[in-house]
């Protein structure tokens, strides 16, 4: 396939899109929700029928984490899911305006006008009825940018990227009325349950297991290290942001308080910290220096903002300086903000602008406002030397468009610009260093992934004829361009898991080269898997646990001749009940240990949720 110049003509690039495939293709344009999810499957508008990756759900008598659900009715008549044969269409020219290539089909059309949504439900599981006062879109309409409704537990890479992500992204939803967004208050959880108590913490002394879930833990297997409940919530629910592990300790943002435990034994590390209202977004990253933000709502009504900073010390739990968001002006209030880290920048993005401050001191850096051609500031991404902008231009003009823009994050100063042609839409980074995009055109109902060189030029673009699966979570503005996870890229290659319902997968190690396969690995068991993180020149996955066999992380060769998976945990069958129990989980792997933490509490008091969990040697 012939690939573009550096300077994409017509003001434009990416690839172009053709025939729909038999088998799916990863990120393709919304669609009516299968009835069966796919972890971060295709784009669709985000459904109405929950699933893997959407809000938390009533959990099922067994199950969660991996585990099959009985699937329910789509809220429209049903069509060909993302993966089923679908009608041909005529070829699309893609972003970039280059002749059609053998990937990147077009879908079945979303089911209501608005921005793309994502790589959709998670990883795997059928679609559940959501909680009771699930948001169906964040305010202002269909929520937009790749993404997939919440589900329960998904992959959420602790170096992400992430969000979402994932961040796993935060689901941000008013609730009319009272003093308190109209939501239930607290209440105290009565259940057989010995590590739930009237108190609003997770028990904090370490080393207790009162379900005694090593129970019968066999040889080879690993052990629970130590286990927390959730805090009481709302009975709509609410949001369990983000997850840091550092040196020895871990933090975790749940509700209204942020909580520190000792890696080694779940002791308290320091805290709670609480907050006065609830939080609403926090960075997903955190700086060199173990420092991260927390947003919270400036009142409990439906007209609060998420418009409060509060910089927080992961290591001690001392809260440094603290800020109010102001707004951007007409249309580009801090309803919602999204926080992104590069190096000692902070980006506050609100929906058409974005406030860069030092992590460090609070000093504010400068804006990034309005520019050019009516080019408005939509989305950031951010890793430790770059900060990547996404701008929306000529709304109204007939020549809409996106740019990509790389600044310079302590000045904000332009380094370079690449535009997008017109209907393309730049929903993900998979990656910012190095730079991996995802695009989306909802007209053509055609996808995209492009890479590009340290000079923001075209670099490749995927041509792997394959349904993906990485998870993306609901977008906080219009976009999150960080909520994606189970996906991950070093210098030379993007890894991707293949689409699973609820059985054994593989992951596709794409160069970034040429966008060709280079390998790939299947699942060492009968449950899918999803990349976690690259260290050591290994790609490290996490494998679903089932009902009755734990999860598993597993590590892959990324050179050589051989890509075949070494067990590194296999976590205990006395908790793969529990392990199955967290929504929209947030994942990592440090030290030896894997952690695993709920992103979403449904604020149900007989459920005996599960905030944080600890598995090691």
């Amino acid at each position: 396939m012939t690939q573009p110049p550096d300077q994409p003509p017509q003001s434009g690039f990416g690839a172009p899109q053709d025939q729909p495939p038999q088998g799916g293709g990863f990120g393709p344009a919304p669609q009516t929700p299968p009835a069966q999810g796919g972890f971060g499957a295709a784009p669709q508008t985000p459904p109405a029928q929950g699933g893997f990756g959407a809000a938390p759900q009533t959990p099922p008598a067994q199950g969660g984490f991996g585990a099959p659900q009985p699937p329910a009715t789509p809220p429209q008549p049903p069509q060909p899911g993302y993966g089923y044969p679908h009608q041909p269409q005529p070829q699309q020219p893609g972003p970039y305006g280059a002749a059609p290539g053998p990937y990147g089909y077009p879908q079945q059309p979303p089911q209501q006008p608005g921005p793309y949504g994502a790589p959709q439900p998670g990883y795997g599981h059928p679609q559940q009825p959501p909680y009771p006062g699930m948001p169906g879109a964040a305010p202002g309409g269909p929520v937009p940018g790749p993404q997939g409704s919440r589900k329960k537990t998904a992959l959420i890479i602790g170096s992400a990227v992430a969000a979402l992500l994932v961040i796993g992204g935060t689901v941000f939803a008013l609730s009319g009325g009272g003093d308190d967004g109209g939501e239930k208050k607290p209440v105290a959880r009565h259940s057989d349950d010995p590590k739930h108590s009237a108190t609003s913490s997770p028990t904090t002394s370490g080393g207790e297991d009162p379900e005694n879930l090593n129970k019968g833990r066999q040889a080879g297997e690993a052990k629970v290290l130590w286990y927390k409940p959730a805090p009481d919530a709302p009975a709509s629910g609410a949001d369990a942001p983000g997850m840091w592990i550092t040196g020895d300790t871990a933090v975790k943002a749940a509700y209204k308080q942020v909580f520190a435990f000792r890696t080694a034994d779940g002791g308290t590390a320091w805290g709670p910290l609480a907050f006065p209202q609830k939080i609403c977004a926090v960075t997903p990253q955190k700086s060199a220096d173990d420092k991260v933000v927390v947003a919270y709502m400036n009142g409990g009504g439906d007209r609060a903002k998420c418009n409060q900073l509060q910089q927080l010390d992961l290591r001690t739990g001392e809260k440094g300086w603290s800020a109010e968001v102001a707004d951007g002006g007409l249309f580009d209030s801090a309803l919602t903000v999204e926080l992104t880290v590069s190096g000692k920048t902070l980006m506050v993005g609100r929906s058409q602008s974005g406030t860069a401050y030092d992590i460090g001191t609070g000093k504010k850096l400068y804006d990034k406002k309005k520019y050019g051609a009516a080019c408005f500031p939509a989305a950031f991404a951010g890793s430790t030397s770059r900060l990547i902008q996404v701008a929306s231009c000529g709304a109204g003009t007939g020549k809409e468009h996106e740019e990509i823009q790389e600044l310079d994050p302590a000045t904000g100063k332009v380094r370079w610009t690449q535009t997008v042609k017109k209907g393309w839409e730049v929903t993900r980074t998979y990656s910012v260093d190095p730079l991996v995009v995802y695009l989306t055109n909802r007209d053509k109902k055609a996808w995209n992934i492009s890479t590009f060189d340290k000079n923001g030029k075209f670099r490749s673009e995927v041509k792997v004829n394959e349904k993906f699966a990485p998870r993306c979570g609901w977008a906080v503005l219009e976009r999150e361009l960080q909520g994606c996870q189970g996906v991950a890229v070093d210098a030379n290659m993007l890894y991707l898991p293949t689409d699973s319902t609820v059985s054994a997968n593989e992951i596709v190690a794409i160069s970034l080269a040429d966008g060709k396969e280079k390998w790939r690995v299947g699942s060492p068991t009968d449950r899918p898997m999803a990349p976690v993180k690259v260290e050591d020149g290994k790609l490290v996955a996490y494998v679903q646990p089932s009902y009755d066999t734990g999860g598993q992380v597993v590590s892959v060769p990324v050179t050589g001749s051989s890509h075949k998976t070494t067990r590194l945990l296999q976590n205990p069958q006395g908790a793969a009940d529990v392990e199955n129990t967290f929504y929209d989980g947030v994942v990592d792997w440090t030290g030896g240990r894997f952690f695993i933490s709920s992103g979403r509490l449904s604020g149900d008091d007989d459920s005996k949720e599960k905030l944080m969990m600890a598995f090691g040697n």
